[in-house]
């Protein structure tokens, strides 16, 4: 009669002691919470954590109830056992609600982009959940949870292949962050692994990165350290773009200008400078060695191609997108069967790239339209068409 009346006693109070912490003082704090200004307390609220809390202090009330109100014995222990178990449980999800709270926080506040922060959690997760199994297995098997560990030792080499992924994991996060070398956000390209597009986790074990055309590449977090991948971060700080693309010249369009050739050309605002002073130049060395205009082999020259090259320069120089305080060229690089590559490079004054590519559209746009003005064509392959009208004889030529 009396276990029964004991019994009785601690399920009335567990009920009160349930309904006390979850409709009462719970409720109003997470009211309270909710409605606070710090940003903090708003993310506690939102997660489960309370309820969790709740759950853990039952446990460890009913425990207490369990070791003062009834008599040692088997039935006490059985129920000890699984009282401690469900207190455990349910501390570590409480732990697992703060942590994920943090982490939110965290990022809210755009603190984790700069900070391994989902990594660190997993990694502090995954050791308390180790240890409160440890903990359970041990209340299991009545032993020491000194014991278990002891065990462990001889099982190292198979954690070791076991949690292989979470440390390497673990070991590469802190590397990445303590190097600065990823941040949730940075445009990161890694060919070998089909990634090209913008970083939107860094975890424990991989790195998902949300690629241009929508897709989500999920990347080893180790294979960043012992691979090597391009971070586009630094160019998207420094405000320019890249622009670094050939126009392939063909050869048998270059040639000298001649003088009415560098008349109509030094009408162009862009070239009158360059030409006078390009022809005093080459005059004063024709004269001064004595170099006459019988042979074009003879002295110095301008040529069609290395004008084109100046104006080019010159109309980037004077682009009202194009960055001066970066590398500006127009050089010649090394010739293939393609004709003769004239590059352009150069920086935008965005790094946006619907803007970026409208810019080096129209800049090609313009270089294909005044190229004939020098005299010089673009190298392009034979078509068919262009076999098509070879066969047809002259008449269908013309």
């Amino acid at each position: 009669m009396l276990t029964l009346t004991i019994a009785a006693l601690i399920a009335l109070t567990t009920a009160a002691v349930h309904i006390l912490l979850h409709l009462v003082v719970f409720r109003i704090i997470g009211a309270k919470m909710q409605s606070s200004k710090i940003l903090f307390l708003q993310v506690l609220a939102e997660k489960s954590l309370f309820k969790n809390l709740a759950f853990t202090i039952q446990g460890v009330l009913l425990s207490l109830q369990l070791s003062l109100w009834l008599e040692q014995g088997g039935v006490q222990e059985f129920l000890l056992t699984l009282t401690n178990i469900f207190t455990i449980i349910f501390g570590l999800l409480t732990l697992f609600a703060l942590l994920g709270a943090v982490e939110t926080y965290f990022f809210r506040r755009n603190i984790a982009q700069h900070f391994p922060m989902r990594g660190l959690m997993q990694t502090v997760k995954l050791i308390a959940a180790i240890g409160a199994g440890i903990l359970i297995v041990s209340m299991l098997l009545n032993k020491s949870p000194l014991f278990l560990l002891s065990g462990l030792g001889a099982m190292t080499a198979v954690l070791m292949l076991v949690f292989k992924d979470p440390i390497l994991g673990l070991v590469a996060g802190i590397q990445l962050s303590a190097n600065k070398m990823l941040n949730i956000g940075d445009w990161l390209e890694m060919p070998k692994y089909n990634a090209d597009g913008s970083v939107i986790d860094i975890g424990l074990t991989t790195v998902k990165v949300s690629n241009w055309d929508n897709t989500v590449t999920t990347i080893p977090t180790y294979a960043l350290i012992s691979d090597s991948f391009k971070n586009w971060q630094a160019m998207s700080e420094s405000g320019g773009r890249r622009i670094k693309r050939p126009v392939y010249i063909d050869s048998t369009s270059v040639r000298f200008l001649s003088e009415a050739d560098i008349e109509k050309l030094a009408q162009s605002r862009l070239l009158k400078e360059y030409l006078s002073e390009r022809q005093q130049e080459i005059d004063a060395f024709n004269h001064e060695h004595a170099i006459g205009s019988d042979s074009p082999l003879n002295g110095r020259r301008l040529t069609n191609l290395g004008t084109f090259r100046a104006y080019l320069k010159h109309y980037l120089e004077n682009h009202p997108r194009i960055r001066k305080d970066m590398t500006l060229l127009v050089r010649q690089t090394e010739g293939s069967g393609n004709g003769i590559p004239l590059e352009i490079y150069c920086f935008t004054n965005t790094v946006a790239w619907g803007e970026y590519e409208a810019i080096q559209s129209d800049i090609f746009d313009h270089i294909f339209a005044v190229i004939g003005e020098f005299g010089l064509r673009v190298f392009q392959n034979p078509t068919g068409h262009d076999f098509s009208m070879m066969a047809a004889g002259p008449e269908r030529r013309q």
